[in-house]
C-alpha cells in the first residue's frame, strides 16, 4: 500500500533576509526608522525579528503588524508569512479564508511554498471550495520549482487519478523526483511501485533499494517491509536475524504490522529465542492499535494459555475484535465458541451467524460446519438441500470430511438425486485425502458389493486397513473378524 497524500502546510519563513541596504544597520532602532519610512524589506525584516525575538521582545502581534505593511507593498515573503499566521492564528484571529488570500498573493509572485500550501488548501477545502483539479494545478507549479513535498503529492495524485487522469508512469516520475531529494515517503512509494511493477518494470532488487533508503531515514513502514523481504529472502539472502532487526526498528516506532510480525518471530523462535511471553507482549501492542492479525493471535494465545494464563473469556474477547474487522478465521472461532459454549453462553443461532460470515469469505471449515448445522437443524431450519450446498463448497476446497459427507448424501439421495457413481467418486476423493470414514465406506462397499461396487475382498481389506490405521474403530473390528 502506498503512503497517502501529505496534508501539511509548510511553515513560514523564519530566516532573516537582509538586503544590501541594511548591511550596515547595527541596531533595531535604525531598522525601525527605515521601516517607518516605508521600506518594504525593512518592514519584513522587522516582522521576522519580532516573530523570533531577535534583538527585540518576541511578539506575534508586532510581527503581524510589520509583515502586513511589507505585504501591502508586495513583499512576497511577508505575504507568505501573513498566510501562515492566519493559518495558525498567530498574532491574529485564525482564518483559513485570509490565509488563502495571502498565500494566493505570494503564489502569484512565484513563491513555491505558498504554491504548495494553496494546493493543500484546495485538497482539503480549507478557506476555499475543495478542488482536486486546482490542487493539482498549484502542486504542479511548486513541483516545477523543485518543492519535494509538492512533487510527492503530484505522484500521489497521478497514482490515484485525483485531479488528473490516472497514470502510474507519471506517478513514478514524480515520486522519483521527490525521492531524489530525500523524501522518505516518496522513496517508500517507489519501493511499492517496483515491488508491484506499477509504472516501471517489476524488480524486487529495486524495491529493496528504495525501501532501504526510506528505512534509513526512519520510515517505519519501509523498515517493516525490509523485515518481510529478509524473512522471505526476496532479492536478498534470507536472514531471520535481519528480519527481526528491521521488524524491531519499525515496531519501536509503533508500527502495528511490525509489532505483530515481531510477535510471530518470538512465537516461532525465528531470529530470536522462542518466547511466548514476548510474543504476547508484541501482539498486545499491535492489537490495541487495531491490528486484526494481532487481535486474532491474542485470541489464540488466550485460548491455549501460551504466554498468558488460559482464558476462554479473553480469547472470545479478542476473537470478537478481529472478527468485527472481517477476519474469517476469527469469525470461525467465534462460531465454534458459541457452538460449544466456550467463553460465552452456548448459542447455536450465534454459532450459525458467525460460521456464515466466515463461510461467505471462503473458510472451508466454516462451510463444512454450516453443512452440519443444516443437516441437523442446529441454529437454523433443517435442510438437506442446504447441507448439500455447503458441503459442496467445503469439498471443492479439499475438505475431506465434507467430501465424505457428499458421498453419503449421493448414496442415500439426501438433498440431491441419488447417484452411486458420484457417491463413490466423493468417497474416493475423501479417502485419498486421508478421511478414515470414507476409507471405511469404500471398504464396506467392496466387502458387501454395495453402492454399485463389485465384491472385491482384496480391495475391501486394503481400504479397511487404511481406515483402521487412521484410527477407525469399526474397521479394526471388521478386520479382526475377517482375519
Amino acid at each position: 500500500m502506498m503512503k497517502p497524500i501529505k496534508n501539511i502546510l509548510l511553515p513560514f519563513t523564519l530566516s532573516i533576509f537582509m538586503s544590501s541596504t541594511f548591511a550596515n544597520v547595527d541596531n533595531i532602532q535604525e531598522l525601525q526608522k527605515i521601516a517607518k519610512k516605508g521600506d518594504a524589506a525593512a518592514q519584513y525584516n522587522l516582522g521576522v525579528m519580532y516573530a523570533n525575538g531577535r534583538g527585540v521582545a518576541q511578539s506575534d502581534a508586532k510581527a503581524f503588524e510589520w509583515y502586513s505593511k511589507a505585504a501591502a507593498q508586495g513583499n512576497v515573503n511577508a505575504q507568505y508569512n501573513l498566510g501562515w499566521m492566519y493559518t495558525n492564528g498567530r498574532g491574529v484571529a485564525q482564518s483559513d479564508a485570509k490565509a488563502f488570500e495571502w498565500y494566493s498573493k505570494a503564489a502569484a509572485q512565484g513563491n513555491a511554498i505558498a504554491q504548495y500550501n494553496l494546493g493543500e488548501m484546495y485538497t482539503n477545502g480549507r478557506g476555499v471550495a475543495q478542488s482536486d483539479a486546482k490542487a493539482f494545478e498549484w502542486y504542479s507549479k511548486a513541483a516545477a520549482q523543485g518543492d519535494a513535498t509538492a512533487q510527492y503529492n503530484l505522484g500521489w495524485m497521478y497514482a490515484n487519478g485525483r485531479g488528473v487522469a490516472q497514470s502510474d508512469a507519471k506517478a513514478f516520475e514524480w515520486f522519483s523526483k521527490a525521492a531524489a531529494q530525500g523524501d522518505a515517503a516518496a522513496q517508500y512509494n517507489l519501493g511499492v511501485m517496483y515491488k508491484k511493477g506499477r509504472g516501471v518494470a517489476q524488480s524486487d532488487a529495486k524495491a529493496f533499494e528504495w525501501y532501504s533508503k526510506a528505512a534509513a531515514q526512519g520510515d517505519a513502514t519501509a523498515q517493516n517491509n525490509l523485515g518481510v523481504i529478509y524473512k522471505n529472502g526476496r532479492s536478498v539472502a534470507q536472514s531471520d536475524a535481519k528480519a527481526f532487526e528491521w521488524f524491531s526498528k519499525a515496531a519501536a516506532q509503533g508500527n502495528a504490522i511490525a509489532q505483530n510480525n515481531l510477535g510471530m518471530m518470538y512465537t516461532d523462535g525465528r531470529g530470536v529465542a522462542q518466547s511466548d511471553a514476548k510474543a504476547f507482549e508484541w501482539y498486545s501492542k499491535a492489537a490495541v492499535q487495531g491490528d486484526t492479525y494481532a487481535q486474532y493471535n491474542l485470541g489464540v494465545m488466550y485460548a491455549n494459555g501460551r504466554g498468558v494464563a488460559q482464558s476462554d473469556a479473553k480469547a472470545f474477547e479478542w476473537y470478537s475484535k478481529a472478527a468485527a474487522q472481517g477476519d474469517a478465521t476469527a469469525q470461525y472461532n467465534l462460531g465454534w465458541m458459541y457452538a460449544n459454549g466456550r467463553g460465552v453462553a452456548q448459542s447455536d443461532a450465534k454459532a450459525f451467524e458467525w460460521f456464515s460470515k466466515a463461510a461467505a469469505q471462503g473458510d472451508a471449515a466454516a462451510q463444512y460446519n454450516l453443512g452440519v448445522m443444516y443437516a441437523n437443524g442446529r441454529g437454523v431450519a433443517q435442510s438437506n438441500a442446504k447441507a448439500f450446498e455447503w458441503y459442496s463448497k467445503a469439498a471443492a476446497q479439499g475438505d475431506a470430511t465434507a467430501q465424505n459427507n457428499l458421498g453419503v448424501m449421493y448414496a442415500d439421495g439426501q438433498g440431491v438425486t441419488q447417484n452411486t457413481a458420484l457417491a463413490n467418486e466423493w468417497y474416493l476423493k475423501a479417502a485419498n485425502n486421508g478421511n478414515a470414514m470414507a476409507q471405511f465406506n469404500i471398504g464396506q462397499n467392496y466387502l458387501n458389493g454395495n453402492n454399485g461396487l463389485p465384491k472385491n475382498r482384496a480391495q475391501a481389506l486394503d481400504w479397511l486397513r487404511k481406515a483402521a490405521n487412521n484410527g477407525h474403530a469399526q474397521a479394526k473390528l471388521i478386520l479382526a473378524g475377517l482375519q
